[in-house]
């Protein structure tokens, strides 16, 4: 599996200076990083059905796969309806033109139609693998395109200044580029695209950017730049502290796009066996010397997938077992429907160790996140005042863990 870096070189690899190629559609408003996530998810799994295949837009929205993932994730009309058809011409194609001009797909013109075969499988599979993946090749992308064509260091103003005369300065100077060096002739259509250049950069710098058309009342969040913006943090943001979380999603009930979670939680699984493959040697997450020769093929949700649906995703819920750790001692005697809290607590403290060790070491690729464990916990345990512990304070988040179960215990035997 690669690495940050080989996006990196990647990219390096290639000019995508847009004073030569006169490709206004380098990027495009379909292109957040979950809609780019799933198309090349969508392309990788076609790809290996079909090695070598060349393959078009319509090729890809009707290939089964995405029928059974596209419309209920994104809540979109059925793939095979003919009114939806523009949608889904947009929803699949501009994610692969995209892809195509950084060189991942290989575009193919015959006639007036666009064939396209797979450049790059590796990197394509770093895409598809998840949202997060997706989102670092669209920051390092962009960010390579805006410097090949010799506009870049007007984001880095807007990124170092940060005022409304910098925001208006960096988006005409992006319309004005565009509009003198491709096809597109108007500043609505620019625009457009200018959102889905300026906010993944300024996610990854910490910065405020760009919403409806003005510079933005915040810094740019990591939900603001996907296309399924249903953010569970957001929606408990107005929670008053003494109301618990079932109370308060009673009062205030939510859809919950369950085909999208069980998606995510699905990828989110296989990303963790593969990393915990390459990076440990397989080996489980929740240390014990008997099961230290025994390969970890289980990826478990400690806060159970059908309870805690909004937290299924997260790396920092999910921990690599072996088959007699998970079916033996976590689930008793098998039974996936139930959980030990004993276990669950131990499993926990060696969670937090691993996502302590893997953002402490220099050498291994980042992959959780301190706030995301936070956010668990806060979910797992309906304890809002765990959201209140300093960043990387792992002490209290062990703390925070041993009192929940010393509490629980107490109430139990009282």
């Amino acid at each position: 599996m690669l690495v940050q870096q080989d996006i990196i070189n990647f990219c390096n690899n290639y000019n995508y200076d847009i004073r030569l190629t006169g490709n206004g559609r380098w990027i495009d408003q379909k292109c957040a990083a979950d809609v780019v996530n799933i198309i090349a998810d969508c392309i990788y799994n076609y790809a290996i059905e079909n090695p070598n295949g060349i393959f078009t837009t319509p090729d890809i929205w009707h290939y089964d796969y995405a029928v059974q993932n596209v419309e209920a994730i994104f809540k979109k009309p059925g793939v095979e309806s003919v009114a939806a058809k523009n949608e889904y011409n947009k929803f699949f194609q501009q994610p692969m033109e995209m892809l195509a001009h950084a060189q991942v797909l290989t575009k193919i013109k015959k006639g007036n139609r666009n064939f396209y075969k797979v450049n790059n499988i590796d990197v394509l599979e770093y895409i598809a693998i998840r949202d997060r993946n997706a989102l670092f090749f669209l920051k390092t992308y962009i960010e390579k395109v805006l410097r090949d064509s010799g506009i870049y260091t007007v984001f880095e103003d807007f990124f170092t200044l940060q005022t409304k005369e910098a925001y208006l300065h960096v988006k005409k100077t992006f319309s004005d580029f565009t509009i003198k060096y491709t096809k597109i002739n108007g500043e609505v259509e620019c625009n457009r695209i200018f959102i889905k250049v300026l906010n993944p950069l300024a996610y990854f710098n910490n910065s405020y950017g760009t919403e409806k058309g003005r510079l933005s009342e915040h810094k740019i969040t990591y939900d603001m730049i996907m296309y399924n913006r249903n953010n569970f943090r957001d929606i408990y943001a107005d929670k008053p502290k003494d109301v618990t979380r079932k109370e308060y999603a009673k009062a205030h009930p939510v859809e919950i796009n369950e085909a999208y979670y069980a998606y995510q939680s699905a990828k989110a699984k296989r990303f963790l066996r593969f990393f915990n493959d390459q990076n440990r040697d397989g080996k489980t997450e929740h240390i014990e010397l008997m099961h230290m020769h025994d390969k970890a093929i289980h990826m478990h949700h400690i806060f159970p997938e059908a309870m805690y649906p909004e937290i299924s995703y997260f790396l920092e819920n999910i921990i690599a077992l072996t088959p007699t750790q998970h079916l033996g001692y976590a689930h008793p005697n098998g039974r996936t429907q139930e959980i030990d809290e004993q276990v669950q607590h131990l499993l926990l403290l060696s969670k937090a160790d691993r996502i302590k060790e893997n953002l402490l070491d220099p050498e291994v690729e980042k992959i959780y996140e301190f706030a995301n464990l936070l956010f668990v916990l806060n979910v797992g345990f309906d304890n809002d005042d765990i959201l209140d512990i300093n960043d990387m304070d792992f002490i209290s988040v062990v703390n925070a863990i041993n009192v929940h179960y010393i509490n629980k215990r107490r109430i139990e035997n009282a």
